[in-house]
């Protein structure tokens, strides 16, 4: 039998108590889940700003169908002035929404924060408005559900179970118990907590449902601009960043395009084959990549041509990194006598990129009407 001391007890006792960082890291858990990003591209925040459209819509309808009822029905809340009030407050102060900055909030934090202040804000009007009509009697508090079902669209999982719970609780807190627990209520209640586990799994659904189409969208972009034999960028993808270069010339961007045309290819493939030819094709574009920078794009244009676009400066002229790019593929293409001729073409602010394209080409070709195994510089 082994000896304990106190302290030792106290130890196994704490051992349980979760670490600060394994609260940290719950917490953050929670927080990425309630605050997740609701929109990542133009087409997903229009969808949101509808949404809220939509919402607006709904609270107008609401707003206008609770004067109807407090006006031409005779329940206890009949002609109440905070009836009134909270419904002449919805019809004229929702609209405001649509005055904010929608698709920029949908972006971050300020979209699910937006959607959160506008559950709490629905959730305490309709409280307090089935409390002055009467409390567990009152058919307000239908409006509970409707307020959840069309949020729980925005919410992620956490976000319906977090709203759900505080509309729960809060129905229990202000109308419940104040007149007294009746089974009716509890009913209420049950049914309230139902739904909101209903809701959290639709969230859920189509929260899945959106990440695995994003996942595909993403997939199907990333195969349309690779080039599926080296798994560089192919032409497409190349002409896009060139045009996005051109534009970031008339800022003072310097940057240059090469284009890199083989010598002596074709005798690779006469002699072992296509299998030969793709071997080292995909070897140039290893080693093309690895003469450049990571911020700089390599791609292959087809055939045996690839294509470079690259910043430059005082200290790194375009000729000079095409020197650097023909003497890597001499060097890898050096047992099967496999050279690059290079054309150099700097762009310019306001150039067209079909043009700047034209210009690159046409010195690769002096290049190559030279001997290859050179570089050529156009100018504009």
């Amino acid at each position: 039998m082994t000896d304990r001391l106190p302290g030792d007890r106290r130890a196994g006792r704490t051992s349980d108590v979760p670490r600060p960082g394994r609260v940290r890291r719950w917490v953050a858990t929670v927080r990425a889940g309630l605050y997740r990003p609701l929109a990542e591209d133009d087409t997903r925040a229009a969808y949101w700003v509808r949404h809220v459209r939509i919402g607006v819509l709904l609270s107008e309808v609401a707003a206008v169908v609770v004067i109807g009822y407090v006006l031409l029905t005779d329940s206890p809340g009949r002609h109440h002035p905070v009836l009134l009030a909270l419904a002449g407050a919805v019809l004229l102060g929702v609209p405001g929404l649509l005055l904010l900055p929608l698709p920029a909030m949908m972006r971050d934090s300020r979209g699910p924060t937006l959607f959160y202040a506008w559950s709490l804000a629905t959730t305490v009007v309709v409280v307090i408005g089935t409390r002055v009509d009467g409390g567990a009697s009152s058919p307000l508090d239908a409006l509970l559900f409707l307020t959840l079902t069309f949020m729980a669209v925005a919410y992620s999982p956490y976000g319906v179970v977090a709203m759900g719970s505080v509309m729960t609780l809060s129905y229990l807190l202000f109308v419940e118990l104040p007149g007294g627990l009746t089974t009716s209520g509890m009913f209420f209640l049950a049914i309230m907590g139902a739904f909101t586990l209903v809701c959290a799994l639709a969230s859920a659904n189509s929260w899945a449902a959106y990440d695995r189409q994003l996942v595909l969208i993403r997939t199907q972009e990333m195969l349309a601009a690779t080039d599926p034999l080296t798994g560089i960028p192919n032409r497409r993808a190349f002409v896009d960043r060139v045009t996005k270069a051109v534009r970031d010339a008339a800022w003072g961007h310097q940057s240059v395009v090469c284009l890199v045309d083989l010598d002596g290819f074709k005798a690779v493939n006469d002699a072992g084959g296509h299998a030969a030819g793709d071997a080292m094709l995909t070897a140039v574009g290893i080693a093309l990549g690895g003469a450049v920078r990571e911020t700089d794009t390599v791609a292959r244009l087809g055939g045996d041509e690839f294509a470079v676009l690259a910043d430059t400066s005082v200290t790194a002229s375009g000729e000079v990194l095409a020197e650097r790019l023909r003497a890597a593929v001499a060097q890898v293409g050096r047992p099967a006598g496999v050279t690059a001729s290079v054309g150099v073409a700097e762009v310019e602010p306001g150039d067209d990129v079909e043009d700047l394209m034209h210009r690159a080409d046409a010195a690769m070709y002096r290049a190559k009407t030279a001997g290859g195994n050179r570089v050529t510089a156009l100018s504009p």
